[in-house]
């Protein structure tokens, strides 16, 4: 199959357009047929080394976590999901090895969830990682509470422009640092913008005198400065960029797969209680320039890989389970 792949750490030059391994679908997993992918920081961190430590790569790599497709293969075990039904996925593993950049992609059922009916391949594929970081950090671990009001950083993001509907929805106020051109469409998603840089502390003051009850940062370095200044007496800090937020008594968070918590995310997505901004797509032979553009760090909503099915057959896939060894 077609997919993207590297074979060494490095930039975005190091990203192959070509034949990549065939996935394997074990027992509890599924093949999914890629319709899209979304671009993330990690994906570009983890292109470069930053993430080494924690994720094993096993060269040569295909990139990816995020995926909207149609399952054209159950596992042995599987049961939540038949062939032809639409789902979302973030597929993430403990290694660094198949990702979603491809054709197809073996995903875990621990890792997906049904695909929102409203949604595009595009928005839908935007929604998993972005939306379970949000959805975990502003539930799980912030606790938001209704006319609690909330600090997020990046407001205009990925992660932040989830951040603010959700916590539009749990009943929080919602103050979003965003640059000026973004001022408007974090007011459109029911925050209260503040513009980045000098000064910034002074300007949330101005709208929050005694504090935030919770801050989400997802900037790190001064933002997380600011973000520990501008608590309220037993705030709360989480920061999922920066892990020097446990010196001002906050938390670092990680966000992993859970299929509940993705399927609830779907369920508001359908509701129109969320929604992904897609910014800008590009096929998936030129996911190298999606990686470059993402890492200029100024995306609204998100940057999406599709994949362009000239027929709607399904070629066999070589080495994927066939139910015996």
């Amino acid at each position: 199959m077609k997919g993207i792949s590297y074979s060494r750490y490095g930039g975005p030059d190091v990203l192959a357009y070509g034949d990549v391994r065939d996935p394997r679908v074990g027992p509890d997993s599924v093949l999914v047929k890629v319709r899209a992918a979304a671009v993330n920081p990690v994906d570009w961190k983890c292109r470069e080394g930053y993430m080494d430590r924690l994720v094993e790569p096993l060269f040569p790599v295909v990139p990816g976590w995020d995926v909207s497709g149609v399952v054209v293969q159950p596992g042995m075990s599987v049961t939540e999901f038949a062939v032809g039904d639409e789902v979302i996925g973030y597929v993430r593993e403990d290694v660094l090895s198949h990702g979603t950049f491809a054709e197809y992609v073996a995903a875990p059922v621990r890792t997906l969830a049904r695909k929102p009916r409203n949604l595009t391949w595009e928005a839908a594929a935007g929604l998993p990682l972005v939306g379970l970081t949000a959805y975990q950090v502003l539930t799980r671990v912030l606790e938001v509470k209704r006319d609690e009001t909330v600090l997020v950083h990046a407001a205009a993001g990925g992660v932040g422009s989830i951040a603010v509907q959700l916590a539009r929805h749990l009943g929080a106020r919602v103050i979003g640092t965003a640059s000026a051109p973004n001022h408007d469409f974090v007011r459109d998603l029911g925050g209260e913008p503040v513009e980045y840089g000098d000064g910034l502390t002074e300007r949330v003051r101005g709208l929050a005198p005694e504090g935030v009850s919770a801050a989400f940062d997802t900037v790190g370095g001064e933002a997380l400065k600011a973000s520990a200044n501008l608590l309220a007496p037993e705030g709360r800090l989480v920061s999922i960029a920066d892990p020097d937020v446990v010196d001002y008594g906050g938390r670092y968070y990680f966000v992993r797969p859970d299929a509940e918590d993705l399927a609830r995310l779907a369920e508001l997505a359908e509701r129109g209680v969320v929604t992904v901004h897609v910014s800008e797509t590009f096929p998936l032979e030129r996911t190298a320039d999606a990686h470059r553009l993402n890492q200029e760090g100024r995306t609204r909503g998100k940057i999406v890989v599709t994949v362009d099915w000239d027929t709607e057959e399904t070629p066999a896939l070589e080495g994927m389970w066939q139910g015996t060894d």
